[in-house]
């Protein structure tokens, strides 16, 4: 792959630094790194391969052009600044929901739906972090047997509600008043069934993410999903219960065989040995965990699972990276 010039634009913030910690894990070409911030981080210095980084401000990393801006820095400053990188011929993998679920601009898991992507595509959505372990469990059992219709309810980490949700739930597990209260409740030593706000249909947003941005990455309006978002006091990542309701027979043979062959999926499924999939044992790894298959005991076209993955990896910041090396494999860049 080409060595490129990569800006990480929120790169002081939880996903970022994920970003900034991913990109050498896995080896990407970066020839220059370009680590951008708020205004009040300007001028710190950052730890990025062997040495530092300084952190400069929007401004600046636009003037600079690079080849590929992995945003990380929420929905409104997408809005305004990804256009705006865009436009200079920069290449935009957008990590907030911004663009979503515009019909412009696609939304893409590169294992899922990587092949829709095309030389004229300068700013690339990357999923909901539920919807994406969602879909790479869904996407092989789909194109075998169709799904019909699914329930899903997460068990949500709150690494995914940023630096204060986390440091909320550490003030209140040692008896501390939170600095800043982020959840209306108390969250350690609780499960709160409320994931982003209510909307008038009584799902929160949240959970709508999964049953709309499974249709559009699926490429399938006729899948149907309904959700139950739950936070959680973990920080290791997001667990996922699952049934799904196919059109077609299936044997768990084959269901094993799709599951454990797709890529970066690992099955983790032997009740005997107490092998399942956890958040604990997902922390910091870029793959999706599936696991506790069952033929649901009344539907025989019924299947339930249990998913598994680090919201900060796969969720967030290591498909956003992929996306990149996928579209340098294509060379991309030339």
């Amino acid at each position: 792959m080409k060595s490129l010039r990569i800006a990480v634009i929120g790169a002081t913030g939880l996903v970022g630094r994920t970003m900034l910690r991913t990109l050498e894990e896995r080896n990407f070409p970066v020839d220059e790194l370009l680590a951008v911030a708020s205004e009040r981080s300007v001028g710190k210095k950052i730890a990025f391969g062997k040495g530092e980084v300084v952190v400069m401000g929007l401004e600046s990393a636009l003037a600079e052009v690079p080849d590929v801006a992995l945003f990380s820095a929420g929905g409104k400053t997408s809005l305004e600044w990804a256009p705006k990188f865009a436009a200079v011929g920069t290449t935009v993998v957008d990590n907030s929901s911004a663009w979503r679920m515009h019909p412009d601009y696609k939304l893409v898991v590169p294992e899922v739906n990587g092949d829709q992507l095309c030389a004229s595509d300068l700013i690339i959505a990357n999923p909901n972090c539920t919807t994406m372990q969602l879909v790479m469990v869904l996407k092989p059992l789909h194109d075998s047997f169709k799904i019909i219709r699914g329930v899903v309810s997460t068990y949500q980490s709150v690494t995914g509600t940023g630096q204060a949700a986390v440091a909320q739930m550490e003030d209140e597990r040692a008896g501390r008043i939170p600095s800043e209260q982020v959840y209306p409740y108390q969250i350690d030593k609780n499960c709160l069934p409320h994931c982003d706000i209510f909307e008038a249909n009584g799902y929160t947003r949240e959970e709508m993410k999964v049953h709309h941005e499974t249709k559009k990455i699926m490429k399938d309006d006729s899948i149907s999903l309904s959700c139950t978002a739950v936070r959680v006091p973990v920080v290791g990542g997001h667990g996922e219960s699952v049934f799904l309701e196919f059109e077609k027979n299936f044997e768990m043979s084959q269901v094993r065989d799709l599951l454990s062959s797709f890529p970066g999926v690992i099955l983790q499924d032997n009740p005997d040995d107490l092998e399942y999939p956890m958040p604990i044992s997902a922390h910091g790894k870029d793959d999706v965990f599936v696991g506790r298959l069952r033929r649901d005991l009344s539907n025989s076209k019924g299947l339930h699972l249990w998913i598994v993955s680090d919201n900060l990896r796969k969720g967030a910041a290591t498909n956003t990276i992929q996306i990149a090396e996928f579209l340098n494999k294509q060379n991309r860049w030339g």
